[in-house]
């Protein structure tokens, strides 16, 4: 049975939105060296940009994003100041070469902002930036913020996508994770969104929560199914209290073990598939006509810290605290404080602090890793046919993994190496074979499943 092979691959390993992940970068990569990737983006090129917002008017106990909880104003409006000094320190090194392709608002609570600090913030990144004419904008949103003032700014900035966050309707879930949030609530903001011309809305789902059921998991889902939404994520809970201390609020006896979750996450997907939705990955599902579905069927997806997207960028460029950025050259991460932050982008500074630059090896193994989290298979040929020896190299270590699997969650089927599609949901574990790193650093993360 699949929830069998589920405990058994009940190994922590990395959600891959990045190779080498975070965990593997290091302060030889920093500012001086971030600088220079800037300068060296190219005339004409396609950027992306992420802006971190790292605060939330109330902490949800089973985030783990880098953000901290604000009473006040007035630390948001004071690092609202140092973001606008980084936006225009990174626009100035790009000199107008970069062409913005998409900007995504995350945190924390991007929604948090006053109206006039998001236009200020849209504003801003206008007149800093080359903004394409189809550029796609983004925002997370906490749908306890939000109110008519909120929903006419962020019409204003030119959103295209509002994310929402849902997690769980049962009322059990919401106060044993410190979210409380109705149905109706997330419904109007849905039904402001779409009022105020926004042609996408995706809503985010978990499994795996404290006191969830397979109830509730089908109770969660067919509301949610209900505000037809152009797309859904289904994440599994993360239970990180070694990273983030507030998730020690959750009592472990809460949580469903790996059998049940594996359970609520087949359950999850099965309504969706059966309400027309396509699957995108291993945790995502759309509408067939919604470009990711599109970027799926076509191979044309991709997996970058936003998790799975149809942009083909190669730069995405983080801002503000704890933001990773994405180059051609390698990684780099801002400094997480935001106290320290603030200071270090002051006066025409970068707050990168630590990073990576990519080896060819870690290339081959990014792209092999890519590939399995989106598409479920590689090619062989094609493998060679980019990497040269240090692809077929690679294709030792792919065989080997084949051949000594007796699970069978990797098969060579002609040409290339594919995931059978009745052990997808374990693509984690079969994209960390592939990682050099994972057994030489001391990261610790969440459950494979």
């Amino acid at each position: 049975m699949k929830s069998e092979l589920a405990a058994r691959l009940g190994e922590n390993v990395p959600r891959y939105t990045s190779y080498p992940t975070a965990p593997h970068f290091h302060p030889g990569v920093d500012a001086a060296i971030q600088r220079g990737w800037l300068e060296a983006i190219g005339s004409g090129d396609e950027i992306s940009l992420y802006l971190h917002i790292p605060y939330c008017d109330r902490l949800c106990w089973f985030c783990a994003c880098h953000t901290k909880q604000t009473r006040h104003y007035q630390p948001v409006a004071i690092y609202l100041r140092s973001l606008h000094a980084e936006i225009a320190t990174v626009a100035g090194l790009v000199g107008g070469r970069g062409h913005v392709r998409a900007v995504h608002f995350g945190g924390g609570s991007p929604t948090m902002l006053k109206p006039e600090d998001l236009v200020a913030l849209g504003t801003v990144l206008r007149k800093n930036f080359e903004f394409l004419p189809d550029a796609r904008i983004s925002v997370e949103i906490d749908p306890n913020d939000m109110d008519d003032a909120r929903l006419d700014a962020l019409a204003e900035i030119g959103m295209t996508r509002a994310s929402l966050g849902v997690q769980d309707f049962d009322p059990k879930v919401q106060k044993a994770i410190n979210r409380e949030q109705s149905f109706l609530q997330t419904k109007a903001v849905v039904d402001g969104v779409r009022a105020r011309g926004v042609r996408s809305v995706n809503l985010d789902l978990l499994y795996g929560l404290p006191h969830q059921t397979r109830e509730s998991v089908s109770s969660t889902v067919a509301q949610a199914l209900t505000l037809e939404p152009d797309r859904m994520a289904l994440f599994g809970y993360a239970h990180v209290p070694w990273f983030k201390k507030h998730q020690t609020m959750i009592d472990e006896a809460w949580l469903p073990g790996s059998a049940e979750r594996f359970a609520q996450s087949q359950l999850a997907a099965c309504l969706m598939l059966n309400a027309g939705y396509e699957a995108v990955g291993f945790d995502h599902f759309a509408k067939p006509n919604d470009s990711l579905a599109v970027a799926a069927r076509t191979g044309c997806l991709r997996r970058n810290f936003q998790g799975y997207t149809e942009d083909r960028c190669e730069t995405l460029i983080g801002l503000g605290p704890s933001s990773i950025s994405q180059f051609r050259q390698g990684h780099t991460q801002n400094m997480p404080s935001t106290a320290e932050y603030g200071r270090m982008v002051s006066d025409g500074g970068l707050a990168a602090v630590r990073g990576i630059a990519l080896t060819e090896d870690d290339r081959v193994r990014g792209w092999i890793i890519e590939k399995l989290m989106c598409d479920f298979a590689f090619s062989a040929i094609e493998l060679v046919e980019r990497f040269g020896e240090a692809g077929q190299r690679l294709l030792l270590t792919a065989s080997s993994t084949a051949l000594r699997d007796p699970e069978g969650l990797l098969e060579l089927d002609s040409d290339s190496f594919v995931v059978p599609a009745e052990n997808r949901p374990f693509v984690r574990s079969v994209a960390a074979k592939f990682d050099k790193y994972l057994e030489t650093g001391k990261a610790r993360h969440s459950v494979a499943v």
